[in-house]
């Protein structure tokens, strides 16, 4: 019987995972989210059409590419350390530096156990959403934020 490394033979659930922002003493106090989506990687390609042979399109590697990672949850209080980076981040008119940081994204088993993982390198926020808001609903209030990275890599 071939066992996966956490010693089980089913697939993770996707429901049970964890975020970490910014190094391990860093904004690791917040970042409890609904939802987690953008983890990805493509090979680019360019399409090149051989000279003389009309027939064959090639389709030559320029390089990966990766969509933006984007986080759900509830709406937090003003004073939390990851509205705080966003806020600085998005509302200075870039008269204040980019603060990148690191991101982990675990999957994680019945016992806390992190048995999938990815790391994003050099992760800033892009845009910070409120879910639109309706009378009829009766939901949690949503604030998604939407971050670019420089590179990611599977790590478990």
């Amino acid at each position: 019987m071939n066992m996966s490394l956490s010693g089980n033979i089913y697939p993770p659930s996707a429901f049970y995972f964890k975020v970490i922002i910014g190094p391990p003493a860093g904004l690791t106090v917040d970042t409890s989210f609904q939802e987690v989506s953008g983890i990805d990687i493509e090979m680019d390609v360019e399409t090149v059409i051989e000279g003389g042979e009309n027939r064959f399109v090639r389709q030559l590697p320029k390089g990966t590419k990766h969509s933006n990672l984007s986080l759900k949850r509830g709406i937090a209080a003003l004073d939390s350390p990851l509205v705080v980076w966003c806020k600085t981040t998005l509302e200075s008119g870039l008269n204040l530096a980019i603060k990148p940081l690191p991101v982990l994204v675990y999957l994680m088993n019945e016992d806390k156990v992190p048995i999938r993982g990815w790391s994003f390198d050099s992760a800033y926020p892009l845009k910070w959403e409120v879910e639109s808001f309706g009378s009829t609903k009766n939901e949690v209030a949503i604030e998604k934020i939407v971050l670019s990275y420089t590179a990611s890599s599977r790590i478990i």
